[in-house]
């Protein structure tokens, strides 16, 4: 059973998964649905699973480590527990900064991603959402198939000034794999 806990000042303040929310989890898969965590890297909305996280923490000192790759930003001590800070911008490069209030988050994985704690560096964590099977195309970013690690692209319909309905694209990530390939490193 993973244990969700999520610390941050944004709108996924304090989410905990209890034994009954796991419960609903199980029944959502088999409905259909998928829950990810959303956030920002540069200008662009990207999600992972919401189970393969631990919890969101804000940004804290990083202590680099020398002769390791750019994308590795250091170690943190995370209540006890070293882990390694890996800046997703720098792996996945992108170079665009984030418009607007920069609060840069990690997202610590779940223990099941890396034989190694591992957390994620992003711009800013956006929300928690449940988006049913319908609302993701699989099947032009098919990661099986591609290097690029996307599990699909999410449509998130949002309502624009005029209350026309719009959808914003979302890419889903599939952290697993991103992880898998760069596993010797950390």
């Amino acid at each position: 059973m993973n244990s969700v806990y999520i610390q941050s000042s944004s709108p996924v303040d304090n989410i905990i998964t209890s034994p009954a929310e796991t419960s609903h989890r199980n029944r959502a898969k088999r409905a259909g649905t998928i829950q990810v965590v959303e956030f920002i890297l540069g200008n662009d909305m990207f999600a992972i699973d919401l189970f393969d996280t631990r919890e969101v923490i804000t940004q804290t000192e990083v202590t680099p480590l020398p002769n390791t790759p750019p994308y590795l930003k250091g170690i943190i001590d995370l209540r006890g527990s070293i882990t390694t800070i890996i800046d997703l911008k720098d792996l996945m490069h992108i170079s665009a900064e984030s418009k607007g209030k920069k609060n840069s988050r990690i997202i610590v994985l779940d223990r099941s991603i890396s034989s190694k704690p591992v957390g994620i560096l992003v711009d800013d964590v956006f929300s928690v959402t449940t988006y049913s099977q319908d609302d993701i195309d699989k099947e032009n970013t098919s990661a099986r198939d591609t290097h690029r690690d996307i599990i699909g692209v999410i449509r998130k319909k949002t309502k624009s000034v005029g209350e026309k309905d719009k959808s914003d694209l979302v890419l889903w990530l599939d952290i697993r794999k991103m992880i898998e390939k760069i596993e010797a490193d950390l």
